[in-house]
């Protein structure tokens, strides 16, 4: 093999690492990054309510990212996602290795239903109806705590975007 096609290899594979690298911290940034977060109530039907601390996505980016790279999301936690007006939502798991539960939420709290979806899965989960938020939780959960479709949560983020709740943690 003649020197310059040994370079050229080398400054290829050399790129190819590099962007690996690059792409891999770019990654890890993003898993660590904790947002604004609240503690909801969900109020089960004939039944004392549950609590779970979640994470708020509230901007485009934010619930453009959800849970992607995270490695872990313990029981009793979750990220909720505030839109600012009803409509029919749709989820994937793109970049998502946790097995995650999601009920899609009215604007009065009521949960419309829940269901599961599986990690790396890019087929859409969609709510059957307008909703106002979505709330993603470790897989089964909603089963664990009692929670099911008709359940009422409580200490929703404001969807307004003006009005904010106290930060408990950042």
């Amino acid at each position: 093999m003649n020197s310059s096609l040994r370079l050229r290899n080398f400054l290829f594979l050399s790129f190819i690492i590099l962007n690996a690298g690059l792409a891999a911290t770019a990654a890890a940034a993003c898993a660590s990054q904790k947002l604004e977060t609240a503690v909801l109530a969900i109020t089960r039907v004939g039944s004392s309510a549950v609590e779970i601390t979640v994470e708020i996505a509230r901007t485009d980016d934010e619930k453009a990212r959800g849970l992607m790279y995270r490695k872990k999301l313990p029981d009793g936690e979750g990220m909720i996602f505030v839109y600012d007006r009803d409509q029919r939502m749709s989820f994937w798991m793109k970049n998502t290795v946790i097995p995650l539960s999601i009920a899609f939420i009215a604007s009065d709290g009521g949960i419309v239903e829940i269901r599961d979806m599986r990690p790396l899965d890019l087929s859409s989960v969609q709510s059957s109806r307008s909703v106002r938020y979505a709330l993603e939780t470790p897989q089964g959960w909603f089963d664990r705590a009692g929670v099911k479709a008709g359940d009422v949560v409580s200490g929703l983020p404001p969807h307004d975007g003006a009005a904010r709740l106290p930060k408990t943690a950042r």
